[in-house]
């Protein structure tokens, strides 16, 4: 069992039947990253010079056929160089400006036919308008992912390949902050279908969370 397999407790996560305020039991502070802005752009480049290192096998037989490029697995892609420049007739907007580095691995095969791969970076001059709300102590962050796809390209030189792709960027203005959402409490948690039942003397008998009762009223101070 779980949220979504034989389970038709109505304290779970999910489609909301009838009407949104019934069951809301509370309001609850939670810290979370809040999105104030946010805006997305795809385009398609040719004639991106990608310079790749790191080559696997080491020594490919020259020359190399060049068949995709695409994002390196767990290596983000890195902003730098940010200006936020705010609009004196709007100043909760600005220009933001920066450089995005996507870590991408290029895919060829050599002269002998062995497939092999090797790490290369996009490079990307960025500049865009968001709202940008007014400094507290709190900060506000510019994060910014880059996706990076490409099927077209040629070998031009022992360790350089001439591509075309698709470029697509996601910029986001955010802060950690805390929040006051409501709430329907704490969900209730279904059995794991493929876990023995075993006894476990003294767990059993504790609630999955911690309970505030009987708050009471606020000391005096």
């Amino acid at each position: 069992m779980s949220f979504y397999i034989n389970n038709t407790n109505p304290n779970k996560p999910g489609p909301i039947c009838g009407n949104p305020t019934n069951g809301i039991c509370e309001k609850i502070m939670i810290e979370t990253t809040k999105v104030f802005d946010a805006c997305t752009c795809i385009t398609t480049e040719n004639g991106i010079i990608l310079q790749v290192t790191g080559f696997n096998p080491a020594n490919p037989v020259l020359p190399l056929t060049y068949i995709s490029a695409e994002n390196t697995t767990g290596s983000p892609a890195v902003v730098s160089d940010l200006v936020v420049d705010r609009l004196d007739t709007c100043p909760n907007y600005a220009n933001v400006s920066f450089t995005l580095t996507i870590p991408v691995t290029v895919t060829y095969r050599d002269a002998n036919g062995v497939i092999g791969t090797a790490t290369a970076t996009v490079v990307v001059n960025k500049s865009v308008i968001l709202f940008v709300p007014q400094p507290a102590l709190t900060p506000v962050d510019i994060t910014a992912i880059g996706i990076f796809s490409s099927r077209i390209g040629t070998f031009t030189a022992p360790d350089i390949f001439t591509v075309t792709g698709c470029i697509q960027i996601i910029v986001r203005v955010t802060s950690v902050v805390d929040v006051l959402v409501p709430s329907y409490g704490y969900p209730c948690l279904p059995p794991c279908q493929s876990a023995p039942a075993q006894a476990c003397p003294g767990l059993q008998d504790l609630p999955i969370y911690p309970t505030a009762t009987g708050i009471g009223n606020p000391p005096t101070l």
